[in-house]
């Protein structure tokens, strides 16, 4: 009898569970450092959920709007530095404005500046303001200079921690904020409804209401996106997730995919390793887990014996972030001859009061805040000439599908559909379902099959004036429950996002690096 082929080795220094961006971004920090690593992945690509599918015989991007942190080739931004320096090669495509916000009595197009200089979209939202004397101009501009100044701070301060003494002389509008909402903060500044509410549109990105939000997660979403732009890649996120693994498996990682791991083994409250789905048990030092925190010391920690009373106490504290629902079309015609002009718009047809709207996607729908994007503005070579790709999306959040059954699912999802189709047509003036060549429903249910995300959440674990990334930096060391595991993901510190996600990969392996240095005595 032939014997089995062996895949994997007696012992690794890391497993890692999950090959989405976090964990490969964790597998090139290890793996750059001579770490021996072992990435399992569940499915049969690289990426997670930044992915791309075929349809009609055109590849259509699955998830990815747009990527912060990436800046130009002479003002590198740290996503752009990270895959440089682990020499991970990705054309990226400048995204040519910030958004189109459209409400009733506004309808403004804000563009990005460069470099952090935020004159045009200041000025642009102020020119919306009907803006006479420039007061509003120059609010605006304070404001989005004050958030470039917390975004500075939060990516100083995320690499090199300080006492709080030299936090408030050295980083003082970060202190003097940290502990304000964004709604707070913005009313300091006495803008004009419709300034607030263009300077409101973003919210949708990080789940929140702007009484909710802290300014802190508020300030770095704007000063990035206004200030220095964003970016897709040429070749869709799937490009993405495949050239950092390609990356990774050159400098020694190993990758296997189909293997979705079951258990995280620990012993004495050390992990020892993990077991796969097949029953195949490897022996690691070491392992970050790309899984909640909540499927992993309900499910996965063995012996349940070993998952200690504070984790449990620090999952069921955690506040889920939201999950999506997204109506992909592939269209018939070039975008300009369908009236499409932008490539991402916001659009509010009740108004952008994000409470309400934050109570709205608490229901089945439909929602009242889409955001629809086409990709063909940004990347003209996306489809072949004569189709364009358009997608228009909510963020709901996950309660909001609890109460859907197998047997209305299809219905809920025509519903909320076909009123997606018919509130874009409206806006643009065309009938897009004349239009359609291929559609693809994302509903919760689709990412929470997918991924196995914990309730279907895109965004991990909300940011709120009570769990934010000032709060999850001060805490991270004290969350490390078991010796040994870390954590990346939306669910991690810098929380959801594409670009984020990179960061918290990196950052798992940083804390890998410490235990490593903890057990060397250094």
């Amino acid at each position: 009898m032939a014997q089995r082929k062996k895949y994997f080795d007696d012992h690794y220094d890391v497993v890692i569970i999950g090959g989405a961006l976090a964990g490969l971004a964790s597998a090139l920090t290890l793996a750059n450092k001579g770490k021996k690593v072992l990435v399992l992945e569940q499915h049969n690509l690289p990426g997670g959920v930044a992915t791309s599918f075929v349809r009609g015989g055109t590849e259509i991007e699955a998830t990815l709007h747009e990527m912060m942190s990436i800046g130009t080739p002479e003002c590198p931004l740290k996503i752009r530095k990270f895959f440089d320096e682990m020499g991970v090669d990705i054309e990226w495509l400048r995204v040519p404005e910030a958004f189109r916000l459209v409400e009733p009595g506004l309808n403004v197009l804000v563009h990005p500046g460069d470099h952090g200089n935020f004159e045009t979209p200041a000025k642009e939202i102020a020119d919306a303001c009907d803006d006479k004397d420039g007061s509003v101009y120059k609010k605006v501009l304070d404001l989005l200079n004050l958030c470039n100044r917390v975004y500075n701070s939060v990516n100083e301060l995320s690499i090199h921690p300080m006492s709080k003494v030299m936090m408030l002389l050295k980083h003082g509008d970060f202190v003097k904020t940290a502990g304000y909402s964004a709604k707070e903060v913005l009313d300091t500044f006495h803008l004009p409804q419709k300034a607030l509410d263009a300077l409101s549109a973003y919210w949708i990105y990080v789940g929140s209401p702007l009484s909710e939000l802290p300014f802190t997660i508020y300030a770095v979403l704007m000063a990035d996106y206004l200030g220095y732009g964003s970016y897709v890649p040429a070749k869709f996120s799937h490009e993405m997730g495949l050239k950092m693994a390609m990356r990774a498996e050159e400098m020694g990682a190993q990758i296997e995919y189909g293997q979705r791991v079951d258990k995280i083994l620990v012993k004495d409250g050390k992990v020892t390793g993990v077991r796969t789905a097949m029953g195949e048990e490897i022996k690691a030092d070491y392992v970050i887990c790309s899984a909640y925190p909540n499927t992993a010391y309900s499910k996965m920690i063995e012996p349940k014996s070993e998952v200690p009373e504070g984790a449990i106490q620090f999952v069921n504290a955690k506040d889920v972030g939201v999950t999506c629902f997204s109506v992909v079309l592939l269209l018939d015609d070039d975008a300009e001859n369908l009236g499409i002009k932008d490539y991402s718009t916001f659009y509010a047809p009740e108004g952008l009061d994000t409470d309400k709207i934050w109570e709205n996607y608490a229901t089945e729908g439909p929602w009242k805040y889409i955001t629809s994007i086409c990709t063909n503005i940004a990347n003209p070579n996306a489809t072949p000439k004569g189709s364009c790709i358009y997608s228009i999306t909510a963020l709901p959040q996950p309660k909001a599908w609890f109460g859907v059954t197998e047997e209305n699912y299809d219905e809920m999802k025509r519903k909320n559909a076909e009123y997606f189709i018919e509130m874009e047509s409206k806006r643009l003036g065309v009938d897009l379902k004349k239009h359609i060549k291929e559609i693809v429903i994302e509903a919760p249910c689709t990412i929470a099959h997918y991924t196995g995300a914990w309730n279907g959440s895109i965004y991990g674990y909300r940011h709120t004036m009570d769990d934010h990334i000032v709060a999850r930096l001060q805490m991270g060391e004290k969350e490390n429950y078991i010796w040994g595991l870390a954590f990346a993901g939306a669910h991690a510190i810098s929380g959801d996002g594409m670009s984020p996600q990179v960061t918290n990969g990196r950052k798992a392996a940083k804390t890998i690096l410490e235990f490593m240095e903890e057990k060397e005595g250094k």
